[in-house]
């Protein structure tokens, strides 16, 4: 050899190659690699990553083409071996280009490797990570789903990456919860969850997804199927039974509720469980109607193992454990009208709530309680008040109808909104939309600490609770107290949670000693604690010939949930009808069909009223629809104790005389203060025997229900119920004296 020849190996070819690969010069990659092939025709590797660059160009059947080369004149097991080598080749650069976020060309790789090996499992799964995150191909991306669905129903034997599956599982259940592949392909991982360990996994992806599908997109159908499934791994896992439970209710599907609930409660042994699942047996047996006596008899049980709970003052509860129990005398103010009573318990109870919060959550409380004592001690007032709205009602839901006026005319020049829209998701319904655009800054959040955190980094000053203890979620950011100043209005009864500042209230939905009885200061307003300016109203679709009811009958109608059908009233109703003659009684509401007929059938019975006078409406879609179908009515018949809210003052705004029973605590009081402030006060009854004689005295006098609806429709103009400007001038009076009594001014 000469001595002034150069000597040029073949790895070095590589790794010049290699760096062009990387600068993305695939021409000169290709030319290095075709040298170093021609050199050693025989090093496999070569031809490995020049068909890599061919691909990575573009060029799919000249990539394939130089592999079949490499592998032409090989033995048969010669040429499975350098297939194993290519593909084991091709997998590492489709991870290492994954890894840089080059996700695009991660994919061609995979595409490629799918080609070789149509039946590699491990790769499938990375394919349809890779279309989620890209999120450019859908078709191609459900495609994929569908093959790697018969691909593990095939074999169950195949060897699998289980965290690359469950990683799979994660995404498609975030991505594409709905879709009817996600729930195949979740059946369809089951056979490869081997142990315990894998099977918990497996339900730290599964129960968040199905809570997520039930409680923010709506669909609790698609998260009892999603549930049912894992329980064919672990069938008595109680935190799924108790889920699936509230899933079948919401459903619709009322036997199962129950039954769910009921194996649940039978699986339980600790005290703050047994609280649990008792109560949902009796939110079962609520939502169905028609089981009165049972759920009343579950509530004696309920209210003495609320008593024991409290008298053990027990601290060191989990999160999971203070979450449900914040909510568990929620059925009380269904059942009577105990307020002093009641309000005793509800405060114990929520008290041991919040200590145990503050134990768990003690770093936030602690940095929240810094922050708001160190404004407290500056005493300034902002040239805007930072009011939160914290609520997962703001949607097309009751909260959402009443609430809007008060969004509407906020000063917006005194006032800065935010929305804290828990387990709401960002393309909800229209009205949510507009409440989103109605606030200075949206946040939406699905956990207590999540809220907390964006509460807390927005420097709230008053945080506005919508919800009370409607929803486990916000009591839990109500203990923690993440604003100086947190106040319950709108959506239900006080929380009795002490870190409450102040409960809204009036005049009238209140008696006047209440403050003896609640742990909130009761802010009442002058007039009135809520106020609308009307409400949407569509066209109606019942007629009372389609109902088969004669033109000139007077036509009573109750359009409650099953929750307050109290046998009581029920009763009352029925006697109502039987004095009024020619006269027939509409039912309306959610619940099990067969069982609330079977339960009016049955007092009608008992009160000498025959059943072929009742008539049951189903639900419609609208709520416009609903509020003209409300006009088919001559008089519409309140429920107690538990009063209606949105029905009153849907009924009001329609000009129809309405019967109420008034009582003594917070639910029982609402049509009372809704008809005082439209000017009504016939229909208004202080007793049982009060309420028979108002429904007779309106079924029978023709000119009496003229009268009140023609001073309903006149209210329009007058009345402060609905005045909304001025009831939204009011509420922001009060926000800025309560911001002046914390600052001590």
């Amino acid at each position: 050899m000469d001595s002034q020849t150069v000597v040029i190996f073949p790895e070095r070819w590589h790794q010049q190659a290699e760096k062009y690969r990387l600068q993305g010069n695939y021409f000169q990659a290709i030319a290095l690699y075709e040298q170093a092939i021609d050199a050693e025709p025989d090093v496999k590797f070569y031809y490995w990553h020049l068909g890599l660059i061919l691909l990575l160009q573009g060029e799919q059947a000249e990539a394939q083409t130089t592999w079949l080369i490499a592998m032409m004149e090989g033995e048969p097991k010669q040429v499975e071996m350098w297939n194993v080598e290519l593909i084991e080749f091709l997998q590492k650069e489709a991870q290492r280009y994954y890894i840089l976020e080059e996700y695009t060309t991660s994919r061609t790789i995979r595409q490629q490797i799918k080609e070789l090996c149509p039946t590699d499992i491990n790769n499938f799964l990375c394919l349809v990570l890779l279309s989620i995150t890209l999120k450019t191909d859908l078709e191609e991306g459900l495609k994929n789903l569908l093959e790697l669905v018969e691909l593990l129903i095939s074999d169950q034997n195949m060897s699998i990456e289980f965290e690359l599956m469950m990683d799979m599982l994660r995404s498609i259940l975030d991505f594409a919860p709905l879709h009817s592949s996600t729930l195949e392909l979740v059946e369809a991982c089951l056979p490869f969850i081997k142990d315990g360990k894998q099977t918990m996994s497996f339900l730290s992806i599964l129960l968040p997804a199905t809570i997520k599908i039930a409680h923010t997109k709506w669909q609790p159908s698609i998260a009892a199927n999603l549930a049912e499934l894992y329980l064919k791994i672990d069938a008595n896992n109680t935190e799924v039974l108790r889920h699936l439970a509230t899933f079948y209710q919401n459903a619709g599907e009322y036997d199962k509720g129950i039954k769910t609930a009921k194996l649940c409660a039978s699986l339980v042994a600790e005290l703050p469980d047994l609280i649990s699942t008792n109560q949902l047996i009796i939110r079962g047996l609520m939502t169905a109607g028609g089981y009165w006596e049972e759920a009343y008899n579950f509530f004696e049980k309920h209210e003495l193992l609320l008593q024991k709970l409290v008298d053990e003052n027990k601290t060191g509860l989990r999160s999971v454990e203070v979450s449900q129990l914040f909510n568990s005398y929620f059925f009380a103010p269904y059942f009577r009208d105990t307020p002093k009573h009641d309000r005793q318990i509800q405060n114990k109870l929520a008290k041991l709530c919040q200590k145990n919060a503050e134990i768990y959550a003690r770093e936030d409380v602690e940095k929240c309680r810094q922050r708001y004592q160190k404004i407290q001690g500056l005493c300034i007032t902002p040239k805007k008040l930072k009011i939160g709205y914290l609520s997962y009602c703001l949607k097309g839901h009751s909260v959402g109808w009443l609430a809007r006026w008060l969004f509407q005319y906020h000063d917006r020049e005194r006032f800065e909104l935010y929305g804290y829209f828990i387990n709401n998701d960002k393309s909800s319904d229209p009205l949510h939309q507009w409440y989103t655009s109605q606030v200075d800054k949206v946040n939406h959040a699905m956990y207590s600490n999540e809220a907390v955190e964006q509460i807390y980094n927005d420097e709230i000053n008053i945080l506005i609770d919508l919800d009370s203890i409607t929803l486990d979620v916000n009591c839990e950011v109500l203990a923690v107290k993440p604003a100086p100043i947190q106040v319950t209005w709108l959506g239900w009864d006080a929380t009795g949670i002490p870190n409450v500042d102040y409960f809204i209230a009036d005049p009238y939905v209140l008696p006047e000693d209440a403050e003896e009885y609640y742990s909130e200061k009761i802010w009442r307003l002058p007039q009135t604690y809520i106020a609308v300016e009307g409400f949407e109203v569509g066209v109606p679709n019942i007629r009372r010939d389609t109902l088969n009811i004669p033109s000139d009958a007077i036509v009573f109608l109750s359009a409650q949930r099953s929750y307050k059908r109290h046998t009581n009233t029920a009763k009352l109703q029925m006697r109502i009808i039987k004095e009024v003659p020619n006269s027939y009684f509409l039912i309306k509401g959610v619940a099990k069909e067969e069982s609330l007929k079977n339960f009016f059938y049955e007092i009608a019975t008992e009160e000498g009223v025959d059943a072929s006078r009742l008539r049951f409406l189903s639900d419609v879609p609208l709520e416009a629809i609903h509020r003209a179908n409300l006009g088919i009515a001559d008089i519409v018949l309140d429920t107690y104790p538990y009063n209606g809210a949105t029905t009153t003052l849907e009924t009001l705004w329609m000009g129809i005389p309405l019967v109420t029973r008034v009582g003594q605590q917070f639910a029982a009081r609402n049509s009372y203060t809704m008809m005082m402030n439209a000017g009504i006060t016939e229909g208004i009854a202080w007793s049982d025997e009060e309420y028979i004689e108002w429904g007779v005295r309106l079924g029978k006098d023709t000119t009496l229900r003229q009268e009140i609806a023609w001073k309903l429709r006149q209210s329009r103009q007058t009345a402060p119920l609905w005045n909304a400007k001025q009831f939204a001038c009011e509420m922001e009076r009060a926000y800025e004296q309560m911001w002046q009594n914390y600052i001590g001014f």
